[in-house]
């Protein structure tokens, strides 16, 4: 699973020479451009104590900017790298997503086997001699997480943050990525509560960062599962026309299904669009969501799920049965 984003030529030949300048250089920057990573800094060495090294970092990396910091850590060693990903919590979703998918791609293309370690951190802190110390102490108390366990473990975080739950009344406004909708797919939502068709699914073009209409169709709530693709990331609004109490109600539901197949930078992208998605459908299509749900593959949303969300079985309480007495012989 990987984000389509490579190293480019500039990156390789700047740790080429990085891996060939001991003792000159102790690191570099990277950061990624156009959809390639590229070169920003380089990190030269003014000691051979890698901790006394780390104070140079401050003039590179910022507080709200994400980066990876590749760094010498263990001299005349074949694997004597280190790198991180530093993702500051101040930095926009859009940079958490592409440098927390990114970051297997980054090692894997300038060398597995020069990199004894790969990290990832969140605070300038973390990143000075105090905190590389506390991370060697805590190292030390637990094994070590492989790299694709890393990631998958960044990439949720990533989608825990972009969640705001699944209440009706949750905030829509967008703290996240916030991609253009196409009018085909404007006009579906626009058009959701009068046209024949009760089920509107919208996509992600991820090469062209917009939001696209996948589709209409109209379907009951049996038959909703089999109508959302399980291949690929779904957000669906779903017209939910239904009789309870006599009464006809029409309440729009929001579904957001992302298969466990999915790319990371899919579900990284699905994951903070969510909101923003929403804020169109509601402030621009004029949608009243009542309910959210979310699930892995569509056959997790079935007609009783729905029914469930706006309609929750009361539980009846049984009263207490006296006894008969027994009868008389």
């Amino acid at each position: 699973m990987q984000s389509g984003i490579t190293a480019s030529q500039e990156l390789q030949d700047t740790f080429n020479t990085l891996v060939s300048s001991f003792p000159s250089q102790r690191g570099l920057i990277a950061g990624i451009k156009n959809e390639q990573l590229v070169p920003i800094h380089i990190v030269t060495s003014s000691s051979n104590d890698f901790f006394d090294d780390l104070v140079s970092l401050d003039d590179f990396v910022k507080d709200n900017e994400a980066a990876y910091i590749i760094l010498r850590r263990y001299q005349n060693a074949p694997d004597g790298f280190v790198a991180v990903t530093y993702v500051p919590e101040t930095a926009n979703v859009r940079q958490k997503m592409l440098f927390a998918s990114t970051r297997l791609t980054l090692v894997r293309e300038l060398g597995t086997e020069r990199f004894r370690e790969t990290l990832f951190a969140t605070t300038k802190q973390e990143l000075t001699a105090e905190g590389w110390r506390k991370h060697d102490r805590s190292g030390e108390l637990k094994a070590p997480l492989t790299n694709e366990e890393q990631t998958l473990q960044d990439v949720k975080k990533a989608e825990a943050e972009a969640s705001r739950g699944t209440g009706a009344r949750s905030s829509h406004v967008s703290s996240g990525v916030s991609f253009p909708m196409s009018e085909d797919a404007r006009r579906a939502l626009q058009g959701l509560m009068s046209a024949s068709e009760n089920l509107v699914q919208l996509k992600i073009d991820v090469r062209r960062e917009t939001i696209e209409l996948a589709g209409t169709s109209s379907t009951n709530a049996d038959g909703l599962a089999a109508s959302i693709s399980d291949s690929e990331p779904r957000y669906s609004f779903f017209r939910y026309s239904h009789e309870f109490e006599g009464q006809e109600q029409s309440p729009v539901v929001f579904i957001y299904t992302c298969p466990s197949q999915s790319k990371i930078k899919e579900r990284m992208l699905y994951a903070s669009s969510k909101s923003g998605t929403m804020a169109v459908a509601e402030g621009e299509a004029g949608l009243e969501i009542a309910k959210k749900l979310e699930a892995s593959s569509p056959s997790e949303i079935s007609a009783s799920t729905i029914q469930e969300e706006f309609h929750a079985k009361q539980e009846q309480k049984a009263g207490f049965s006296r006894p008969k007495r027994p009868g008389k012989r």
